[in-house]
């Protein structure tokens, strides 16, 4: 699971996205609420954690701006900004919870869980069978067609394609793609998904060089294209 950290006081940060990663949270962490609102149109997340009173744009901004094209991802404000009114502004940009400083980092730590658990995808919601363009894919049975016709896709692609078509016209990191389809216990270089990328443009891309539908987004990871 991947956390927006939006915080502009580095000791608290520093702390929060420590313990975040030592329960396995991948955090990425700005202290720029204009940098904050690129990454959020970026990349996938599944939790975002905002101060308030931040450079530029603060976090209530943020939460409106991110509540205009999504509506399920949790936010939870961490700040300073302790007033009743405060809490209720931020209730009402479309905050799921609202947490003070100074605060328990435990507490913290169980309100993400809580809050990714509840908001968790089912997964499998891509089709069985999925068509896109030209292309067809058969999850279940492995059986595939592409440029080239029918073959057999192996079961660790198949789990990539998934991953990138249940995430489809998101950024999906590297590491988002080594935990869900190698595991936590065997990592391969990331030269072995750039492979598979490359393999999946040969099989579905008329193209490869130029392609339409598997795009690699430098220093961050790969996106599935499709309208």
């Amino acid at each position: 699971m991947r956390i927006l950290l939006v915080e502009d006081e580095e000791n608290i940060s520093e702390v929060v996205k420590l313990n975040l990663e030592m329960d396995d949270y991948e955090v990425v962490h700005t202290d720029n609420g204009r940098e904050a609102i690129k990454l959020f149109h970026e990349q996938h997340f599944d939790l975002l954690i905002l101060d308030v009173m931040l450079p530029e744009i603060d976090g209530f901004q943020i939460c409106e701006q991110v509540r205009l094209t999504n509506l399920d991802v949790p936010i939870i404000f961490l700040t300073a900004k302790d007033t009743a009114p405060d809490r209720i502004t931020g209730l009402k940009k479309g905050a799921d919870d609202y947490l003070t400083k100074p605060f328990n980092l435990e507490e913290l730590l169980l309100r993400v869980q809580n809050l990714i658990k509840r908001s968790a995808k089912v997964p499998g919601n891509t089709p069985e069978i999925y068509d896109f363009g030209e292309n067809q894919i058969n999850f279940k049975t492995y059986e595939a067609r592409g440029v080239k016709g029918e073959f057999n896709l192996t079961k660790k692609e198949a789990m990539l394609l998934k991953l990138l078509i249940d995430r489809k016209n998101e950024v999906v990191s590297r590491q988002q793609i080594l935990q869900s389809v190698w595991g936590y216990d065997v990592y391969p270089s990331t030269r072995t998904i750039d492979n598979f990328i490359l393999s999946f443009r040969k099989y579905f891309e008329k193209d490869p060089r130029n392609p339409v539908y598997f795009h690699s987004v430098r220093g961050i990871g790969y996106k599935f294209i499709y309208e």
